[in-house]
């Protein structure tokens, strides 16, 4: 196989691990915390994990290593979107693993959660492992998203692992695989299996940290990669000065990838879907906040700017989040194949308009025409609407165009509106890990088989104080349990992990609505440049600006 010079270099790199765990794996003790009780519902959430809910969160000290000695046979899945970083948690876990014992064994089960269901899976080993470190992508095994939530499915995967000699599963995944991860961790426990489930958090998105995990993993080179290229066209901007960029960014529940590019750009415009929810912010008021920054650059002539938008932005707004939920009943079971079935747009076109509230229908007729098709595109699983497929990006701009026609026909607007429409989205999901990634990952599953190596189930692979050098991260466990809450899913109250969204009083917001009436009306554009992967550490091992702003650093 033909490699690039880099992915020679990176092959060779070696992960920086927290002080701690660089003591060997001899000299490595446990030191227990405080007992811990879900964020929310801990009645309902205890009642549904009694044998994993309450237990005490664990950090890696210096000391001899008590646990018990024996052969490990540790089976583990990439769970859900790729995420930069998913290679070396594998890496990591298994030079732990062999670095304990040489006889311990790491199955990769391919596909995700249907790996273990089929089981269908590799034996790694070091010519493996090797030609996957410090790479993007999650290639060396697949993933899928399959849920784990069933009891027979469950059955499944304990048969497997007792035909494979299982002791442990480490689970890599975001806030539903981690879900999962605890349920299956409470089935084990339940029927005394003996197999221990470990979770280890990855999304790019952001949205899965809390008061313990500081950061997903994937996160920081997702976002770099992004405001590279955001930057890059920050300067085309100013460069040609005829063209107002509008760019879609990953993030359907949570705005902090939108969030962390601002803050890495500075561009005009950046919505944040937090804010707009909280605000009650209509569809009007959007369009036109964006409409005044660009009437008042184009009256000085500078008929260009940046607006970043989320991808899930269109959930936040409080009046198309009721046209949604209308547009699925009006759609829900054989409906569907009734409305697929008119003969063209204007028959489906009455047909809403007969089937929506007048406040609903108000709103879709102010949207354009290929946004309102969007609306009726393929349903998800459930039959509902799939967000994820409104380009929201053409939405504004088109909206803002409608405006600002309005606004020179009234003779305030002089300037001129040029659009290109951006989405990022796969260019960030299987980068090569920045240095704070690649670390991280490894230092995850390093420290995920520290917590199976110790007994524990139902935890989550933690490492804290990440905005510092990493001999001074501290490594250890959370029970999963801490992080859940019920929610109402499909129409049933579930135990699911909280999704952490963008704080409108913590400091990354504030920093970002402190400056953004100056970024929007002048051209205040920084370009980040790509990731640097060798160099002084203060510019390779830097992480985002989100959580230097979080832990009071800039």
């Amino acid at each position: 196989m033909n490699l690039s010079p880099l992915q020679k270099a990176r092959y060779e790199y070696q992960p920086k691990l927290p002080g701690m765990l660089r003591n060997g794996i001899a000299e490595i003790s446990v030191q227990e915390g405080a007992a811990t009780q879900s964020v929310a519902d801990q009645d309902k959430i205890k009642a549904l994990f009694p044998n994993t809910y309450g237990k005490k969160e664990v950090t890696f000290v210096k000391g001899k290593n008590t646990s018990v000695a024996k052969k490990q046979v540790v089976g583990v899945i990439l769970s859900g979107g790729q995420a930069p970083g998913g290679h070396n948690v594998i890496s990591g876990l298994y030079d732990a693993l062999k670095a304990t014992n040489s006889e311990n064994v790491l199955l990769g089960f391919k596909g995700g959660p249907d790996g273990l269901l089929n089981n269908d899976y590799i034996t790694f080993d070091d010519e493996k492992i090797n030609a996957y470190r410090n790479t993007g992508g999650f290639d060396i095994i697949g993933s899928g998203r399959t849920k784990l939530e069933k009891e027979s499915q469950f059955d499944i995967v304990a048969e497997n692992a007792k035909k494979n000699g299982l002791t442990a599963i480490v689970i890599i995944g975001g806030d539903d695989s981690n879900t999962n991860a605890a349920t299956l961790a409470e089935y084990m426990a339940k029927k005394g299996t003996g197999i221990q489930v470990i979770g280890c958090p990855k999304t790019i998105d952001g949205d899965l940290k809390n008061e313990d995990i500081e950061a997903s993993f994937g996160f920081d080179t997702a976002t770099k990669t992004y405001s590279e290229l955001i930057g890059n066209i920050e300067r085309d901007a100013n460069s040609a000065k005829k063209y107002w960029h509008f760019i879609k960014v990953m993030g359907r529940s949570a705005s902090h990838v939108a969030l962390e590019c601002a803050l890495e750009t500075q561009p005009n415009i950046c919505l944040i879907g937090e804010e707009v929810a909280a605000k009650k912010m209509s569809i009007a008021q959007i369009t036109n906040y964006i409409a005044d920054a660009v009437e008042t650059r184009g009256n000085k002539k500078e008929n260009f700017g940046v607006a970043i938008i989320p991808e899930g932005i269109v959930e936040f707004i409080p009046e198309f989040s009721a046209l949604i939920a209308e547009i699925n009943d009006l759609l829900a079971g054989e409906k569907t194949d009734k409305f697929n079935a008119l003969p063209d747009w204007n028959a489906k076109y009455d047909f809403i308009k007969k089937g929506l509230t007048a406040e609903s229908f108000k709103v879709f007729d102010i949207l354009p025409q290929g946004i309102q098709q969007q609306l009726f595109l393929e349903r998800d699983p459930h039959g509902n609407v799939q967000v994820s497929l409104i380009e929201s990006e053409k939405l504004f701009s088109e909206l803002v165009k409608n405006e600002l026609a309005k606004r020179k026909a009234a003779g305030t607007y002089k300037g001129k509106f040029g659009i290109q429409h951006h989405f990022f989205g796969y260019e960030g999901r299987c980068a090569f890990p920045s240095n704070f990634d690649a670390d991280y990952c490894y230092s995850l599953g390093y420290n995920a088989f520290m917590l199976i190596q110790y007994g524990f189930n139902g935890y989550l692979s933690k490492v804290s104080n990440i905005a510092k050098p990493a001999e001074e991260w501290v490594a250890g466990g959370m029970p999963i349990t801490k992080m859940m809450n019920m929610e109402r899913r499909n129409g049933e109250d579930k135990p699911v992990i909280r999704k952490a969204l963008v704080e409108l009083d913590g400091e990354p917001f504030k920093f970002f609505a402190k400056h953004r009436e100056e970024w929007a009306v002048n051209t205040c554009f920084t370009y980040p440049g790509a990731i640097q992967y060798y160099g002084p550490a203060e510019v390779c091992d830097l992480t985002t600006r989100t959580l230097f702003l979080e832990k009071g650093q800039n």
